[in-house]
């Protein structure tokens, strides 16, 4: 049997992830693979890189550096000062850069669990996974989110949000061997998306659209065998428009404990058998 995390993106709602990485260790399920997107780039790398109660609680005060630091940090002006020196970003990824660069290890290879996370390939208009190297370039790659960071250049390509091309990649776990999948989602999937009422929400919406189709046609194609286990947050269902609150960390630590608390009676249900 080989177990599989799949984590996927979301941004500030990522901090989920951190309760059930927490609940899933304290019921014995330890992955043998894990794959990332996005914000789950960067909690599977710190969970690959010391996958113990420790290491969580490691990844739990990372979420504090990454609510109470400069990350997404700025005023207006500098904002706007950012936007006009890129062209296309409001924010530098030096920032998310320095914060990873102090809690992961350089490469994949020093990672106690194999690692992948996946980032979108803006020249080959196509999904990249990073499996190997400098692991720092290969999370700030899946995390570049259009218009909040800037494209990340690893060689001669450069690299958008893996949320873009594969939001949750439970396909990629199921490709790596994986017969048992752990799915830590950050809710958006548990609310039925509405169609958009405002001009600032139609981007968000359609982005949403692509992020989900991805999900739905990798579960229904699912191999005979393939037992995934969706994990459930505890909290109301975000709304999709969440994401132009990115900045908005006053939730970090509720969100965790609830994630925990939800993630933990679910596995106590019986589920796995």
């Amino acid at each position: 049997m080989t177990t599989a995390f799949v984590l996927g993106g979301g941004g500030v709602l990522g901090a989920v992830e951190v309760g059930m990485l927490r609940a899933l260790l304290e019921a014995g399920v330890v992955p043998d693979v894990v794959v990332g997107t996005s914000v789950g780039a960067v909690n599977g790398a710190a969970f690959c890189a010391d996958p113990t109660a420790d290491g969580v609680a490691r990844l739990g005060r990372l979420w504090t550096e990454l609510a109470g630091g400069d990350v997404f940090g700025g005023s207006l002006l500098t904002r706007a000062r950012t936007a006009w020196s890129t062209g296309t970003a409001l924010h530098s990824a030096d920032p998310l850069r320095a914060l990873l660069a102090a809690h992961l290890p350089p490469t994949f290879e020093e990672l106690a669990v194999p690692f992948q996370c996946v980032a979108a390939s803006i020249e080959r208009a196509a999904e990249h996974w990073f499996t190997s190297g400098p692991l720092v370039t290969a999370v700030v790659a899946s995390c570049a989110v259009p218009g909040l960071l800037p494209p990340e250049r690893v060689g001669g390509e450069h690299f958008l949000d893996g949320g873009l091309v594969h939001s949750i990649p439970v396909g990629r776990a199921v490709e790596l061997g994986a017969d048992t999948v752990h799915v830590l989602q950050v809710g958006r999937i548990e609310r039925p998306l509405t169609a958009p009422t405002r001009p600032w929400h139609v981007a968000t919406v359609a982005f949403e659209v692509a992020r989900r189709h991805r999900f739905a046609a990798d579960t229904a194609s699912l191999p005979e065998g393939v037992q995934v286990h969706v994990l459930p947050t505890g909290d109301d269902a975000p709304s999709v428009r969440q994401d132009l609150r990115y900045r908005d960390t006053r939730r970090v630590g509720a969100r965790v404990d609830t994630a925990y608390q939800a993630t933990s009676a679910y596995l106590a249900s019986g589920v796995l058998g």
